[in-house]
């Protein structure tokens, strides 16, 4: 089994920053894409951003190009997410998942393992 824990959540203005982490342990498998997603009370869950294994490729929602990079340090078994630019809309629960191949995904039930979810709130 594989956990991933999400760090690095909180509460910021609308314009400021923050950079989440999600760190991966147990039985971890080393070729496996990453992504963001994210959900609000009583949304869907959405897809934010995605990389592939190797780090070569990377896609991203068009509500966040531009603002936010997902990237990955493969050994330290950990993946991030820099949020730039913040704004009220983007207040969600944040969570990080994980597949067990190496090819990016935007769906979300193309996902194996998912962490618990870091909550970012941007206040007005």
């Amino acid at each position: 089994q594989v956990q991933l824990v999400e760090s690095g959540g909180g509460l910021v203005q609308a314009g400021g920053s923050l950079r989440l982490s999600c760190a991966a342990s147990g039985r971890t498998f080393s070729r496996f894409a990453m992504g963001w997603f994210r959900q609000a009370p009583g949304k869907e869950r959405e897809f934010v951003a995605t990389i592939t294994w190797s780090g070569g490729s990377t896609y991203y929602a068009e509500s966040v190009k531009g603002r936010f990079t997902i990237s990955r340090d493969n050994a330290k078994n950990t993946v991030y997410l820099q949020m730039n630019s913040l704004k009220p809309e983007d207040t969600a629960v944040y969570y990080c998942a994980a597949r067990r191949v190496a090819l990016a995904s935007v769906n979300r039930y193309e996902y194996d393992y998912w962490g618990q979810g870091s909550q970012v709130t941007v206040s007005s």
